[in-house]
């Protein structure tokens, strides 16, 4: 049977910054239960009280502060920022693997070279130097290009510990870009590295949240020390 709660935790889990606007009591219940009120009562079929609303949302409160636990950041090692960045976007094809090996011979990793293949079912993408796209686009000239974004930044996180086996790392890390309307063009993951792609204009404010994320996390660690 379906009951209020349930209705109310499908409601949150759906639109997460409520959820944490609730986790982090910040939000009227009352207000909250009369904006949702109409959406509950027409997944019950029914007229439902506001206070039963509040007492639901008071419960799913309580249960999600047991269940969270503050992001762990302190095994952050260092931020790098590397600029002048372009995305180009693929239509698979049979010959197109054989040309991106080509080109991945062709990048001087020890002069900054910038070379990251994201393999789709469908398309390919690879993310590379600024002064790499001309000499990429005349290689796959007769391969089918369905994007390429320029102006781009890549911000890494490198890690002192694995942290592939830790729940939760990856959402918290981009729910704090996302609370600072950041865009995310891409992610590069792996299990040392952890790389943001998104626009230069965006470029400053994510790396400034991102530090300021690991030092508010370290501040923490010791305050409970």
């Amino acid at each position: 049977m379906v009951t209020i709660s349930h209705v109310v935790q499908d409601i949150l889990n759906k639109h997460v910054f409520l959820q944490e606007a609730v986790n982090h009591g910040i939000v009227s219940y009352n207000k909250l239960a009369a904006d949702i009120k109409p959406e509950i009562e027409a997944e019950l079929g029914k007229k439902v009280k506001n206070n039963a609303i509040v007492m639901a949302l008071r419960r799913y409160s309580d249960k999600l502060e047991k269940k969270q636990q503050e992001p762990a950041f302190d095994y952050f090692r260092e931020t790098l920022l590397k600029t002048d960045i372009c995305y180009i976007v693929l239509e698979e094809s049979p010959t197109l693997l054989q040309k991106v090996q080509t080109m991945y011979k062709e990048v001087d990793f020890k002069r900054g070279g910038i070379f990251n293949i994201i393999q789709g079912n469908y398309e390919i993408g690879i993310i590379t130097n600024q002064r790499s796209k001309e000499k990429s686009i005349s290689l796959f000239d007769d391969e089918k290009i369905l994007n390429v974004i320029e102006d781009l930044v890549a911000i890494s996180l490198t890690y002192s510990k694995d942290f592939m086996f830790a729940p939760g790392v990856l959402y918290n890390v981009l729910r704090f870009l996302a609370w600072e309307n950041i865009n995310i063009i891409g992610i590069i993951m792996t299990q040392k590295e952890l790389s943001i792609i998104v626009k230069r204009l965006d470029a400053m404010k994510c790396y400034n949240t991102l530090e300021r994320l690991g030092k508010t996390s370290k501040s923490q660690k010791k305050n409970k020390i």
